[in-house]
């Protein structure tokens, strides 16, 4: 009979044992203080549920990232969630249906049946925050503030900041009629900056439109991008021009905030087109592939939960964070080894050191010393003559 290494886990699923763990739970501690401080709300989602909620909104990238089974009960398909922003979404659309402005966060696990990038985890810890009801630019901003300011939290060195709007494309595309196949493959080209190719796409579209459409796969760059993008867009349809006008104030505003972060611009770049409606941001960092936080305005997701609302949020990986971030991430005080014993007066010394803050640990029958430093242990519980002390513990 073949045997099985039964500790062995599938490939992108880790677990986190201690010191580690408890870093990530002080990080995940500060965040959400940071989020409560701004005025959002902790919500906590259900690991499953049935498929149709879970995909909302969200496309195929999600579809094939989410793990799939059926519920024994209703016999329905559910999913493992992939991503926690549409049970957020449907928290506030459905089960709250407060009719101002809504701040909510979040922090769990998630799971995804493939990875998004190689060497990545499946399992990380979504973090993040959702604005519901409100459609101005003032909500993007800060929903962008916010991602800036964990970031800086976990004093993660060296990001800068890509910024685009995908309305830009959506406007241009819809005054061209763009639809079906031809829209998709429009789209592909652009991502990949394929002039030729845009060139062969629009070459049946009217001259101005075509021009415009074929320009924003090198309106990429720095502030001076947007200088450029607003000469080329002049004789844009008035929802392009609403669109980087808007863009160019929630640059103006994120760069007095926080100078120390370079902007920048890609016109072409359409992060999330199916899902997002508006303004699309991600933070990189020099050094890995992709990026460590991001998000966008989704104004359409609400519609399916019965009731549209504007919405931007952002998100990112905790264990992430703390693996880049240089953030003081203080590990659990060093303990207090006490004997073994059930007697009134060893107990009530016990209760008293954790009631104030201290960590004690009680030996079990047989333990040793070496076990108490194992256990993180510094000093040892002793019986004096005055009672029980605290005393150093012997190396």
């Amino acid at each position: 009979m073949a045997t099985v290494d039964r500790w062995l886990l599938p490939d992108g699923i880790e677990e986190v044992l201690p010191p580690e763990a408890a870093r990530i739970e002080t990080a995940r501690r500060r965040v959400l203080d940071l989020f409560h401080r701004w005025g959002y709300e902790l919500v906590i989602t259900p690991h499953v549920e049935f498929l149709e909620s879970l995909l909302t909104g969200s496309g195929q990238d999600l579809d094939l990232r989410t793990f799939k089974v059926t519920d024994p009960l209703s016999g329905r398909q559910m999913g493992f969630r992939a991503d926690i922003t549409p049970q957020v979404a449907r928290v506030d659309a459905h089960t709250l249906r407060r009719t101002g402005p809504s701040r909510l966060c979040y922090a769990g696990s998630v799971l995804h049946a493939k990875p998004q990038a190689l060497a990545t985890s499946r399992s990380p810890i979504q973090l993040g925050a959702e604005l519901y009801g409100d459609a101005s630019a003032a909500s993007d901003l800060e929903i962008i503030s916010l991602m800036v300011e964990t970031l800086e939290l976990a004093d993660v060195p060296n990001v800068h900041m890509d910024l685009g709007h995908v309305g830009i494309y959506r406007g241009l595309a819809k005054a061209a009629g763009l639809a079906g196949d031809l829209e998709q493959r429009l789209f592909d080209a652009l991502q990949r900056k394929a002039m030729d190719e845009l060139a062969e796409l629009t070459d049946t579209l009217e001259p101005g439109l075509a021009a415009m459409i074929r320009a924003l796969a090198r309106l990429c760059g720095g502030r001076e991008a947007l200088v450029e993008a607003q000469r080329v867009l002049a004789d844009a349809p008035g929802e392009v021009r609403d669109a980087l006008a808007a863009l160019a104030r929630i640059a103006e505003e994120l760069a007095s905030r926080y100078p120390q972060i370079p902007l920048y611009f890609d016109l072409g770049e359409l992060r999330g087109y199916h899902y997002h409606t508006g303004v699309v941001f991600a933070a990189f960092v020099p050094g890995v592939g992709q990026s460590i936080a991001q998000g966008g305005r989704y104004d359409a997701i609400g519609a399916d939960f019965g009731r549209a609302r504007p919405a931007t949020g952002f998100s990112t990986d905790l264990k992430t964070l703390v693996s880049l971030g240089n953030a003081e991430l203080d590990t659990p005080a060093a303990g207090i080894w006490a004997p073994v014993g059930a007697e009134p007066t060893l107990w009530a010394e016990i209760a008293r050191l954790r009631q104030s803050g201290e960590r004690v640990i009680q030996a079990l029958e047989g333990q040793s010393q070496a076990e108490a430093l194992e256990a993180g242990c510094d000093r040892s519980l002793v019986r004096g003559k005055d009672g029980w002390k605290v005393m150093p513990l012997a190396s």
